[in-house]
């Protein structure tokens, strides 16, 4: 199935994207707001992912009970997400559906953001995090984050702190909104059986009054430094490790190899980390991945063991690292090459999967590749590229974390 590429701007600075092909049996539209919790205030910290909430809350034109119902309507399959650096609000529809589907996503993404509900969600935002709290592997995640990123803003949590959350004010959350949400740091990103002459219509009839602003977003030096983070709960009943090295941006070319040099070390299924540890029972979760940011990346393994299996494991795993950054083989990557072409190219079947992925990499990056151009990219890796990523971003971890029972 062919995919067109399709680019336009509107005059107060919103972008409109997509990838059409009249051969798709669907459509997938998307709003990807360029702002996260790297971009909130320390002290405001969890007030994108509260917002995320809010937008479903209700506008002047709809209330809580018919944005349900509009979605509803129309079919749509849709959600919202939050991550440390974007927010998305998305719908995958019925061709015929998309403008009333864009429709919808572009009123719920100028909320009302009344006291009452304010209030009201406060509670359940609140209660999420309690929920996270008592997950030994989030507790993990959060702790090595947080320690690892130190004052940079990518140490944010995604969903705040209790105390951050509790303190927020409606007033405060309106003043990030309005200068968060604007439509220079907006793109509506679409996918499928798309005319895109109308979509661009339709976005300017309903997102052309938005203020278009000038939004930034901060990088200030990061400077990682070893350290040993070490967590007792009561909730743990294993013990849960992490390791977190440097590794490139997303805008990095070398990303690529970096994705792969992770995939050979720490695939869920046939990587080192899977046959030196999972196989054999040592322990009963092993991986490692690449995560790439705006302008930083990481190297995260990860393992779950029992506790009187902590050292080994962790002995192992270093191990691991040290070793895949001189003995790859060709074996080794041709077959995380064939996971990872097909893992994009199932991604890439579905209108919303190219829509998440085209709005993400805009986002990121502000500029196109085709899905086609990244395949071509992991197909032209080889040993040599994964090698020369590994010395210029060594696997040595600067922070270790661990989550231990209160008995351990």
């Amino acid at each position: 199935m062919a995919f067109d590429f399709r680019h336009a701007t509107l005059e107060n600075g919103l972008t409109v994207i997509a990838e059409t092909s009249p051969d798709a049996h669907t459509a997938a539209v998307g709003f990807f707001v360029k702002t996260g919790a790297r971009d909130e205030p320390r002290e405001l910290m969890g007030v994108s992912h509260f917002l995320e909430h809010m937008a479903f809350k209700g506008t002047v034109h709809r209330s809580a009970d018919a944005v349900n119902r509009d979605f509803d309507r129309i079919g749509a399959s849709h959600n919202a997400f939050t991550t440390g650096e974007l927010t998305a609000f998305h719908a995958h529809v019925l061709p015929e559906k998309v403008g009333e589907a864009t429709g919808i996503i572009a009123d719920i993404l100028r909320p009302s953001l009344r006291q009452a509900d304010f209030d009201e969600e406060k509670g359940v935002i609140l209660e999420e995090i309690a929920m996270y709290d008592d997950n030994p592997f989030w507790r993990l995640w959060e702790s090595a984050n947080e320690r690892y990123f130190g004052a940079h803003p990518l140490g944010h949590r995604v969903l705040g702190t209790r105390d951050t959350v509790s303190a927020l004010t409606r007033d405060q959350m309106q003043d990030y909104f309005d200068r968060r949400y604007s439509a220079s740091n907006t793109v509506v990103c679409a996918a499928g059986a798309v005319d895109f002459d109308r979509l661009v219509e339709d976005v300017r009839r309903c997102c052309g009054h938005w203020r278009s602003g000038e939004v930034g977003r901060t990088h200030p030096a990061f400077h990682p430094h070893e350290e040993s983070v070490r967590v007792t709960m009561k909730q743990a009943n294993r013990a849960y490790l992490a390791w977190l090295c440097p590794a490139p941006s997303v805008q990095d070319p070398r990303r690529y190899a970096a994705a792969m040099l992770a995939q050979v070390l720490g695939d869920s299924d046939g990587s080192r980390l899977y046959w030196a540890l999972v196989e054999p029972g040592i322990a009963e979760e092993a991986q490692a991945q690449y995560d790439g940011h705006d302008g930083l990346g990481e190297f995260v393994a990860y393992a779950a063991c029992a506790p009187e299996d902590a050292d080994k494991v962790e002995a192992i795993v270093l191990k691991e690292l040290e070793r895949v950054q001189h003995d790859l083989s060709e074996r080794e990557l041709a077959n995380a090459r064939a996971k990872v072409s097909t893992a994009v190219a199932i991604a890439g079947e579905r209108p919303e999967g190219r829509m998440r992925r085209l709005g993400s990499l805009w986002t990121y990056r502000g500029r196109y590749a085709s899905l086609e151009d990244e395949i071509a990219e992991i197909e032209r890796l080889g040993i040599d590229d994964l090698k020369h990523l590994a010395r210029e971003f060594p696997l040595r971890p600067v922070l270790r974390a661990m989550v231990l029972p209160d008995s351990a």
